[in-house]
């Protein structure tokens, strides 16, 4: 039986099916939510020229990542299940966001991760990575990994 259960969300398609699986059973298994959104900033130290300032570039992925943990939430509240969130700033450039995950789901301690998967495969699999591949290779927790459509 699980009692705690992460949810990764980040807004994609995927997410919101994990978020979804992530708030039925919570309701089965009468579970605490907790809902984790990772802002990655390491993207930003990667780009050689972009037309705006990385301090402008990190401010708006900030504001979005709140947004999007915001209107998860409000799924949560609406489908009366007891969660709260967690906000993340990835600022270390030798840390994944499947680390801040993991390491997220043994400090809360959650019983089940759920994390959605776009499923990509060959080069776009290469050049993209998973953060769901990452989480799994990595957990010290089940994890319920959900396929998009």
């Amino acid at each position: 039986m699980y009692k705690r259960i992460l949810v990764a969300v980040d807004g994609s398609e995927t997410s919101n099916l994990a978020l979804k699986e992530a708030i039925k059973l919570a309701k089965d298994q009468r579970a605490a939510l907790r809902l984790i959104h990772v802002v990655d900033e390491t993207p930003a130290y990667m780009m050689v020229e972009v037309p705006y300032s990385i301090n402008e570039y990190q401010k708006a992925l900030r504001e979005a990542g709140r947004k999007e943990l915001a209107t998860c939430a409000a799924k949560a509240k609406a489908a009366r299940i007891k969660f709260d969130t967690k906000f993340v700033v990835n600022e270390n450039l030798a840390q994944r966001v499947c680390d801040v995950i993991n390491r997220e789901a043994k400090r809360w301690p959650a019983d089940l991760v759920v994390i959605g998967t776009h499923g990509r495969r060959g080069v776009n699999h290469l050049f993209l990575g998973s953060v769901a591949e990452g989480v799994v290779r990595l957990a010290a927790k089940p994890v319920l990994v959900i396929h998009g459509r």
